[in-house]
């Protein structure tokens, strides 16, 4: 087959790693794969150097050059692209636009990777309902929210969970991970995800300064960036903890981090669909803290592969946190269930396996 992706954001998070993640996998299944997005957006360039084509096209905005410029690209190719999988809405929305004006354009999947609240009007019915061939969601619960706010059919959806590498994502010796990273020797809390507000850091930095004592002999490992950063920093300021947390940036592999843990949580509190961050902590053999935001609970079970808080709640996360502080054999049996959980869902494979079905699919029944 030959597929294109079309992804308009200029940001970077778990979104754009499925992109790369899902394009590299069918490259190497034997597809032909091309991705389009703007010459500004940090997507572009990692997908170049994981040798996937690129194809920088101005669709960053919702705007006329934008949809004639994609337009064009697809005459051009016209013949040559079996399939256009679009991710966010500007993209879909121009990607729907150009083929609605063209003979034989090719169908398109829509994947929706969050649970933001879509507009239930015409021209988003239109969107979703006959402009798209089929729409993937990343978890279940994204798939009824359509369903059940929108009037989108279940059967015309999927939910595909993103595939980790589990020959990647394996648990380690969290001692000789901090040794290689430079960390203290000291039990280690982290999140792994995108500096945004609505990541929760801000109310796990008050959890901690709310039992500032019980955290005193941990470090607390901040991997991401993005564009709260200043605001977090400032806000660790005035709870006196900026000495206590430890900011290490985007990293390009989040492996040995997050084998340096003992202890993983995304206190999310909105727009989350299944976070990768959950997934690889889980494959790293990690007991998780989170919310019930978004499809996070198809990955942590309560009681089982961790602990499952109220959002916006610093006191439950603090309290869920420092339980499992003070019990390593619980954070073992979790972790250990969270690795089992990984293998048996959340596979690479998997996701390409299934991708590849909805992909014969529409082209099947166009």
């Amino acid at each position: 087959m030959s597929i294109v992706h079309t992804e308009n954001s200029c940001g970077w998070g778990g979104q754009e790693i499925r992109i790369l993640t899902e394009a590299r996998g069918f490259l190497d299944r034997g597809h032909r794969v091309t991705l389009i997005a703007p010459a500004e957006a940090p997507i572009a360039p990692a997908a170049e150097r994981m040798g996937i084509p690129v194809e920088r096209l101005p669709i960053a905005r919702k705007r006329l050059p934008a949809l004639l410029a994609l337009r064009r690209w697809l005459v051009a190719n016209r013949g040559q692209i079996d399939v256009v999988n679009t991710h966010s809405s500007t993209d879909s929305w121009l990607s729907a636009a150009a083929c609605a004006t063209l003979a034989g354009a090719p169908p398109l999947v829509r994947t929706r990777h969050v649970s933001t609240t879509v507009r239930n009007r015409p021209t988003t019915r239109w969107l979703y309902r006959r402009a798209t061939a089929h729409i993937v969601t990343t978890g279940e619960a994204l798939r009824t929210q359509l369903a059940r706010d929108n009037g989108v059919p279940l059967e015309h959806m999927t939910s595909i969970p993103t595939g980790i590498d589990l020959t990647r994502f394996v648990p380690g010796d969290a001692a000789a991970a901090r040794a290689r990273l430079g960390l203290p020797d000291q039990p280690a809390l982290g999140i792994v995800a995108t500096l945004r507000d609505w990541k929760g850091h801000d109310y796990l930095f008050e959890a901690l300064a709310q039992d500032r004592a019980g955290w005193a002999d941990w470090q607390v490992i901040v991997v991401g960036d993005g564009p709260y950063r200043d605001r977090l920093e400032a806000g660790l300021a005035r709870l006196g903890l900026a000495a206590d947390v430890r900011f290490v940036g985007q990293q390009q592999d989040v492996v040995p981090w997050l084998q340096a843990l003992d202890l993983f949580t995304l206190p999310s509190y909105g727009e989350e669909g299944v976070p990768q961050a959950i997934m690889q902590a889980m494959a790293c053999g990690l007991p998780v803290v989170s919310t019930p935001v978004g499809a996070i609970t198809e990955a942590v079970a309560a009681e089982v592969t961790g602990l499952v808080v109220a959002p916006r709640d610093a006191a439950a996360l603090g309290a869920g946190l420092a339980r499992l502080r003070g019990d390593a054999a619980l954070r073992r049996r979790f972790g250990s269930a969270g690795r089992e959980r990984a293998v048996a869902r959340f596979g690479l494979a998997a996701m390409l396996d299934r991708m590849e079905q909805v992909f014969r699919m529409v082209l099947e029944t166009r």
